[in-house]
């Protein structure tokens, strides 16, 4: 009689702790199943959306050299190429143009508008489609037929570009976001052209000039950018936040960028929040933008600018590692209760599980939206696994016969420590 007492307090017991690890793992799966969407969702572009890398442009700096006068004499010019030369003045050169052009005004000035001659005959239509038919401003001259070239204006000049970084704020890492102060040198060996320029991946950028001659220039700037982010190794991420710098009209044939890599630095007073300083790193290269309009056939010299910062080892550990061991090492503890308290058990387990995904929640939330796994990611399914083995020992003892429990106990107890510590090793090192 007292046996069948125990058999049924026994069995009440393992109904309830049935219940319990149900209800901890609707949990567990439904927030599974928001951070698997989030995933997903973030892998699948968007028809319409722009490519991670593109930006708002920002707003050109006005060269402080050009008078008022010479500005209206440029917009004039720039009016009347637009409006389209009169037929009798198609070519300045045949005008005498050449032997008295400004060379600050640009190659708009002498352009000539496209005609049926610029075409070879023996080209298809479908090839003269490819490159353009409009009446738009060209140069017969020249490698280049774009109307911002400027044929006549020599040999390029060779721009030596420095950069100094004295501070960034407020980088998030969600929208690979920040601010930056920094001086910004530009050494010639020529004088240069009316500048134009413009960080191709930053917004309300101001330009204070320090320096203007016309083979040396100094800026202050300030303004917001954006880089993008890899976060893949996260916590242990290495991020690269860069400056993209070119002049909006002056070509390959005006204006050619080196990279200073002697003025290229920080200062010494510089810091970052939650990151460190790892190196900095600059280099310049000829870009080509998709065809704008016709003949658009000018290749644009881009500077880039690159700080790298590590994220502190130690701030990772104890946001991320030492939660997550702790979820795994609180639920091996059930390991070593014996069959008869199943309740116990099971309440060393179960909420381990719900816990340990809400916790993987909160730790996305602070993460912009991937298509990949992050290394925490990769450490959250060990854990995952983890306390699946550990509730799979459970649920065999209350599912099991009882000849068996005693077996299954002891297998349990130094198997699921051995392979979950397998498990959590596999998902920190890979």
């Amino acid at each position: 009689m007292h046996e069948g007492r125990e058999r049924r307090r026994r069995k009440k017991r393992s109904s309830r702790s049935r219940v319990f690890q149900l209800i901890c793992l609707i949990v567990a799966v439904g927030v599974g199943l928001v951070i698997i969407g989030k995933k997903v969702s973030a892998g699948t572009p968007v028809r319409g959306m722009s490519a991670p890398g593109d930006a708002p442009k920002a707003a050109a700096p006005k060269d402080p050299k050009v008078p008022k006068a010479k500005k209206e004499k440029d917009a004039g010019l720039d009016a009347a190429a637009a409006a389209g030369p009169p037929a009798a003045a198609a070519d300045p050169k045949d005008a005498g143009v050449d032997a008295a052009f400004d060379p600050d005004a640009g190659g708009l000035d002498y352009a000539v508008v496209q005609s049926d001659e610029d075409f070879p005959k023996e080209m298809s239509e479908e090839e003269k489609t490819n490159i353009g038919t409009g009446k738009v401003p060209i140069h017969r001259e020249g490698p280049y037929r774009s109307p911002l070239a400027h044929p006549r204006f020599g040999e390029p000049a060779m721009v030596k570009v420095g950069l100094v970084i004295r501070e960034i704020r407020e980088f998030n890492i969600q929208t690979g976001g920040f601010e930056s102060d920094f001086y910004l040198s530009l050494t010639s060996d020529k004088e240069m052209p009316n500048l134009s320029l413009v960080f191709t991946n930053g917004h309300e950028v101001t330009f204070t000039p320090l320096a203007d001659t016309g083979t040396f220039k100094l800026f202050s700037v300030t303004g917001k950018f954006t880089t993008n982010v890899d976060l893949r190794k996260y916590p242990y991420d290495t991020q690269e936040l860069d400056l993209l710098l070119e002049d909006q009209k002056a070509g390959v044939d005006q204006l050619i960028f080196l990279a200073d890599k002697a003025r290229t630095s920080l200062d010494s007073s510089f810091r970052l929040s939650s990151f460190g300083a790892a190196g900095t790193g600059a280099i310049s290269y000829k870009h080509k933008y998709p065809a704008r309009f016709d003949r658009d056939d000018l290749y644009v010299s881009r500077y880039k600018f690159t700080l790298t910062v590590d994220r502190f080892a130690t701030s990772a550990a104890f946001s991320v590692f030492v939660p997550a061991f702790i979820i795994v090492l609180i639920s091996l503890t059930g390991m070593w209760v014996p069959p008869d308290e199943l309740e116990v058990r099971s309440n060393a387990g179960a909420p381990m599980l719900a816990a340990a995904v809400l916790f993987h929640f909160s730790l996305i939330q602070s993460l912009p939206a991937t298509g990949y796994l992050t290394h925490a990611d990769k450490l959250m399914l060990g854990v995952y696994v983890s306390l699946l083995l550990n509730m799979g020992s459970t649920w065999m003892l209350m599912l099991g016969e009882e000849r068996w429990m005693e077996q299954v106990f002891k297998t349990a107890r130094w198997a699921v420590p051995t392979l979950t510590l397998i498990i959590m090793v596999l998902s920190v090192v890979l």
